[in-house]
């Protein structure tokens, strides 16, 4: 009786497929959990997946949940979730069906209080200026007088405002406003594609490329400038080939960017006057220049006219200073004609003197000098001629000598003996090569030898073959009455094959010992022929 009230109690419980009772324990979690703050530690974060998920887990010192946040959201969050960092984390408790596991859809993420914050900002500080983002060294000095000027701020608020109004009041320039968000979750991205959009205009653009960079945000809690601390504003504000103004907050706040702008304004106001010097000093400065730029143009020129008036009192009058030259020249006038006529009496004396050397019997003289010297050289030239024939003759004395048949017999004999010995080692060689050949030719007609099947034949073993002469390796291929050839070692024996229980046509002496010594009463085996 026991045993039937159970198997009626087993066959009342509903059924249900592992699909069903998984959407039913999934329904029933959400709606007993809808959206829940969960405190925690994160766990197992490698960055986000291929696809733009982020998988980790959430876990206290005796528990832990499995987390994971959309793309979508991810890249929306305001915090990144990094490994490590105490969080809380907004989102829908649910489960995933395929493992039966419980987890947590985040939807947003923040850190647990402000020293969590402030050891995100520290840890993130430690690592850009590791990175060389905050050096001075590659901080650019501001234009003194800009043309143009970006600001990087809410199109909508007191900023804005504040610093158009202070540019005007001090030097009025061409402003170009990016309008941006400066609190919430997408406020950094915001910004760094500001800066590096700015930095992208070319001149010649519709749009001006300022000459400087104006960042700014009024005053604000740590949460609310934390999208200044972001990694991707800060890598933007040092890649800026534009100087970089950074006024967020007032004086006592600080932030990432602050670090890797070019200069750091205390108020957003401080920054317009830093950007612009003020226009009506420049005038007073201009005036005053041009006032002490005129006075000294006077003082100069006074100078320079008392100095002319001065040397021109120095200088000799026109007589004194054609004085002496022209005493010279009466002197040299006055001695002119003096020198001439000695200048002709001495070269007429020198004529005289060359004109009684010409004589006849000096050219007589000279004459015969010059024929002996000529019959000089021409014996010269006889003998050198003559000793140039001795020479070309020996040389082809010398050459007929060589060019005779001996030396071309003596090499038509060394080539013949040369001849004979190659022919001999090559008959030595083709013998040794004939050799070598025979002797493998044996040792693979040995190996042939040594692996035929007739050497298993000579064993007493045969090979069967059927009418086709194809070798027979089971008796199943055979049939009752096939013509076979039994192959032995010594030759061939036709057969035919008959039933297995048939008795045997002729046998063998030593088949008939062995029939001898078998048990009395035993049955013949039969046989195969």
């Amino acid at each position: 009786m026991a045993q039937s009230f159970f198997d009626d109690s087993q066959s009342n419980l509903a059924e249900y497929t592992v699909s069903e009772i998984s959407g039913s324990i999934k329904r029933t979690v959400e709606d007993a959990f809808g959206h829940v703050r969960i405190r925690g530690e994160i766990s197992g974060y490698r960055g986000p997946h291929s696809s733009g998920h982020a998988y980790f887990s959430l876990k206290d010192d005796r528990a832990r949940i499995e987390a994971v946040v959309w793309r979508g959201v991810f890249s929306k969050l305001k915090f990144k979730p990094e490994e490590g960092m105490e969080m809380i984390a907004t989102g829908k408790v649910t489960t995933y069906p395929g493992s039966s596991k419980y987890q947590i859809v985040i939807e947003s993420l923040e850190p647990a209080g402000a020293g969590a914050l402030m050891a995100l900002l520290e840890e993130r500080r430690k690592k850009l200026a590791a990175e060389g983002l905050f050096d001075e060294g590659r901080k650019q000095l501001l234009p003194h007088m800009p043309k143009v000027i970006g600001v990087v701020t809410s199109p909508t608020g007191a900023v804005i405002r504040d610093i158009l109004h202070r540019i005007t009041d001090r030097f009025p320039v061409h402003v170009v406003v990016w309008p941006v968000r400066v609190q919430g979750e997408t406020s950094g991205d915001e910004v760094a594609a500001a800066i590096r959009g700015f930095n992208a205009l070319q001149p010649g653009d519709a749009i001006a490329r300022p000459d400087v960079l104006i960042v700014a945000r009024g005053g604000g809690s740590l949460e609310d400038l934390w999208g200044f601390n972001d990694e991707a504003v800060v890598r933007a504000a040092a890649e800026s080939d534009i100087p970089l103004i950074s006024a967020v907050g007032h004086e006592t706040d600080w932030t990432l960017l602050d670090h890797a702008a070019d200069v750091r304004a205390p108020t957003p106001t401080g920054a317009a006057e830093m950007a612009v010097p003020v226009k009506a000093e420049l005038e007073a400065n201009l005036a005053a220049i041009s006032a002490r730029l005129s006075g000294s143009i006077s003082r100069a020129l006074d100078t320079n006219r008392q100095n002319v008036r001065a040397l021109a009192r120095a200088l000799p009058s026109i007589d004194m200073l054609l004085a002496l030259p022209r005493r010279r020249f009466d002197e040299s006038a006055g001695g002119l004609g003096r020198a001439l006529q000695l200048n002709t009496a001495n070269k007429r004396q020198l004529f005289e003197r060359r004109a009684a050397q010409l004589t006849p019997a000096t050219l007589q003289r000279r004459v015969l000098e010059k024929r002996q010297m000529i019959a000089e050289f021409g014996v010269r030239a006889e003998r050198q001629v003559e000793r140039q024939i001795d020479r070309s003759s020996a040389r082809l004395s010398n050459a007929a000598a060589r060019l005779t048949l001996r030396p071309a017999t003596d090499r038509i004999a060394r080539s013949h003996d040369r001849l004979q010995v190659l022919a001999r080692r090559s008959g030595e060689i083709v013998s040794l090569l004939s050799e070598r050949r025979s002797r493998q030719l044996q040792e693979a007609a040995r190996l042939l030898t040594s692996m035929s099947y007739r050497n298993v034949l000579k064993r007493g073993y045969a090979v069967v073959r059927d009418a086709k002469e194809r070798a027979v390796d089971s008796a199943a291929s055979l049939a009752s009455g096939d013509a076979i050839s039994l192959e032995f070692a010594d030759g061939r024996v036709n057969a035919v094959t008959a039933d297995g229980d048939a008795a045997p046509a002729r046998r063998k002496p030593a088949a008939k010992k062995a029939e001898g010594k078998s048990p009395k009463g035993s049955k013949d085996q039969g046989s195969l022929f």
